[in-house]
C-alpha cells in the first residue's frame, strides 16, 4: 500500500441494536478528513430480536449465519445509500472497516465475537473490507474493547481544546477516552450506557428508546437502586477494563424489579444508573477533565446530559459543538482503523486494552475465494 490518503468508509452495528451507522473519510491512518457524508439504516423488529437472540453464544451456530448474512445485507445497502448520498463510485473508496455486531464479550477467557460476513460485503459492494478488529488483542491479552481511543485522540489533536479532556461514548455500553496534554491515553468502558434503559422501554412500551430522556425526566429515581448498583466490584476495578453489552443485566434489572418501579420511574432509575458509572469512572483517571464531550446515542438523552453536568462538575457538551457528527463517530472510527490496518499501525495500546505493547488489529478481506 503507497503513502497517502485513503477514501474510507467505516460501519458500526453497537449494542444498542437500533441500526448500521456508515460514514465515509478521508486518512493516511494518522490525520483525518472528516467529509460530513454519513446515513443510518435502522434494523426491522424482527431482525433486532433475531440479533438479540444471538447473544451470549459463545460459539457459532447455523442459524447465527443465517442472521450474520442478513444484517450484513443492512450494512450493504448502507454502502450504497452512503456512496449515491456522496456522489461517489465504489471505485473510489480503499476500504471498508466492518465491525459487525458484538453477540459476545468475554476478554478474561480471551473471547470476543462480532457476527457479519466479511467477504460478502466485499463482494456485493466491488470494495476491499477490513474487519475482525478485536480478536488480535484479546489474544495477546488484552480486553479488546474500547477500540475508539486512537480516533478521538486523532480528532482531538485538531479541535484546539484544553487538555485534558474526556471522550464519553454512550452507546449500550459506556466508554471513556481520557487525553492527556502529552498526548497520554487512557480508555475504559464506565458500565451500563443505553442498553439497560433501552430493553426497558421496548419492555414496557414497546419502543426500544427513551426519546430524548422524556420518560425518565417525567419519573423520579429510586436512590437505594443506584447505591446497591455501585456496590458491583466492577467499578473497582483498576482500568484498562471492558464489558459486554450483558454484563450486571441481570443484578441491575433485578434490582429494579425489586423496588417494583412504574415506567417512568425505573427509565429514571436506570438513566441515574447510567450517569452514576460514569461519575464513578472519575476515580480511575489520571486528572480530572477539563471538559467532556459527548457521543453516541445516549447524548440525544437530555435527562443522562443534564444529570452529568450537574454530577460532574464541569462543561458536558454534545462532540457536535466540535462539529462533530455525534452519531457518526463510532462508524468513522472504524474506517479510520481500517487504514490503520492497511499501513500496519497498531489499534489498541497499553492504556486503552491492557495489551503489554501496542497492537495491531483485523484482517483483509477481498472476495470469498480470498478470504
Amino acid at each position: 500500500m503507497t503513502d497517502g490518503w485513503i477514501k474510507a468508509i467505516g460501519m458500526m452495528s453497537g449494542t444498542s441494536l437500533d441500526g448500521v451507522d456508515a460514514a465515509l473519510i478521508e486518512t493516511d491512518g494518522v490525520e483525518v478528513r472528516r467529509t460530513g457524508h454519513s446515513v443510518f439504516v435502522a434494523y426491522d423488529a424482527t431482525l433486532r430480536e433475531r440479533m438479540r437472540a444471538c447473544f451470549g453464544n459463545r460459539a457459532a451456530t447455523n442459524s447465527e449465519q443465517v442472521v450474520a448474512d442478513d444484517l450484513t445485507s443492512v450494512h450493504v445497502h448502507a454502502v450504497n445509500m452512503l456512496l449515491e448520498k456522496a456522489g461517489m463510485a465504489a471505485g473510489e473508496i480503499g476500504v471498508i472497516g466492518f465491525h459487525g455486531q458484538t453477540v459476545f464479550h468475554e476478554p478474561a477467557g480471551r473471547l470476543t465475537r462480532q457476527i457479519g460476513t466479511p467477504y460478502m460485503l466485499a463482494e456485493k459492494t466491488g470494495i476491499p473490507v477490513v474487519a475482525d478488529f478485536r480478536l488480535a488483542d484479546v489474544a495477546a491479552g488484552g480486553e479488546g474493547a474500547p477500540l475508539a481511543p486512537v480516533y478521538h485522540a486523532a480528532l482531538m489533536k485538531s479541535a484546539g481544546v484544553e487538555m485534558p479532556v474526556a471522550v464519553l461514548n454512550i452507546g449500550g455500553v459506556s466508554n471513556v477516552t481520557w487525553i492527556g496534554a502529552d498526548d497520554a491515553l487512557l480508555a475504559f468502558d464506565c458500565g451500563p450506557g443505553n442498553a439497560r434503559l433501552d430493553d426497558w422501554m421496548l419492555r414496557h412500551t414497546g419502543t426500544p428508546v427513551d426519546m430524548n430522556g422524556a420518560t425518565a425526566s417525567s419519573g423520579q429515581g429510586d436512590a437505594m437502586v443506584e447505591v446497591k448498583f455501585l456496590e458491583d466490584p466492577y467499578f473497582d476495578r483498576v482500568p484498562p477494563k471492558s464489558l459486554d453489552r450483558d454484563d450486571m443485566a441481570a443484578t441491575i434489572d433485578g434490582l429494579v424489579a425489586e423496588a417494583k418501579l412504574n415506567v417512568a420511574d425505573g427509565a429514571a432509575t436506570l438513566a441515574n444508573c447510567t450517569v452514576a458509572a460514569i461519575v464513578a469512572g472519575v476515580n480511575h483517571l489520571p486528572t480530572a477533565p477539563k471538559g467532556w464531550f459527548v457521543c453516541g446515542g445516549g447524548r440525544h438523552n437530555q435527562y443522562v446530559m443534564a444529570k452529568l453536568h450537574a454530577r460532574l462538575g464541569v462543561p458536558v457538551h454534545s462532540v457536535d459543538v466540535l462539529d462533530w457528527d455525534g452519531d457518526a463517530v463510532e462508524a468513522e472510527c472504524f474506517g479510520y482503523l481500517a487504514v490503520r490496518h492497511l499501513r500496519d499501525l497498531p489499534l489498541s495500546f497499553p492504556g486503552t486494552t491492557g495489551v503489554s505493547e501496542p497492537c495491531g488489529g483485523g484482517k483483509l478481506y477481498q472476495t470469498k475465494k480470498t478470504a
